[in-house]
């Protein structure tokens, strides 16, 4: 383990070929979402006291999701929508699929999008992964629910997007 991170940090302090690898893609504002109906400011609104109405709104969620992209946690909403799809599988088969896929990409250490939840919560969910059922993911995705609601709802509340959306 120790060996793996050294190489890791060795790969990180080489120094760039060029100037180039510095620029780091990052959006001055979020990008509007624009498939789906803009809400009246009176919805929007109500995004400022409730999550799950904001994650529920397919513009909502779309600017919340562009909004996390721009500080760079769009994980956390991705790794909720990917856990409402899964609990929507019916198919024993398929949900053993999406179980696998939504560990590999989320959960498990090192994941592309690894989303931040505790040690015992990742056990927890690993076990649940023995024998998948639609619940499998229910505490991993409340911690991360909890988190955006935490710390990233009021972020986004005082955004200027939001802002835009309330006037």
């Amino acid at each position: 383990r120790a060996k793996e991170i050294k190489t890791k940090l060795g790969t990180l302090l080489q120094k760039p070929d060029s100037a180039i690898d510095f620029i780091i893609p990052y959006p001055e504002k979020p990008e509007k979402p624009s498939k789906a109906q803009k809400p009246s400011p009176e919805e929007a609104l109500q995004w400022r006291d409730s999550l799950e109405k904001l994650l529920q709104n397919p513009y909502g969620l779309a600017s919340f999701h562009s909004f996390l992209r721009s500080e760079f946690s769009e994980e956390n909403a991705e790794f909720w929508v990917a856990c409402e799809d899964y609990k929507k599988t019916k198919s024993p088969m398929k949900m053993a699929e999406k179980a696998k896929k939504i560990y590999e990409e989320f959960i498990q250490t090192e994941a592309p999008k690894e989303v931040n939840i505790d040690h015992f919560t990742k056990a927890v969910t690993m076990e649940n992964l023995v024998e998948p059922s639609p619940n499998s993911f229910d505490m991993a995705q409340k911690r991360i629910f909890a988190l955006m609601e935490k710390d990233s709802l009021p972020r986004f509340v005082r955004s200027e997007f939001y802002q835009e959306l309330i006037k």
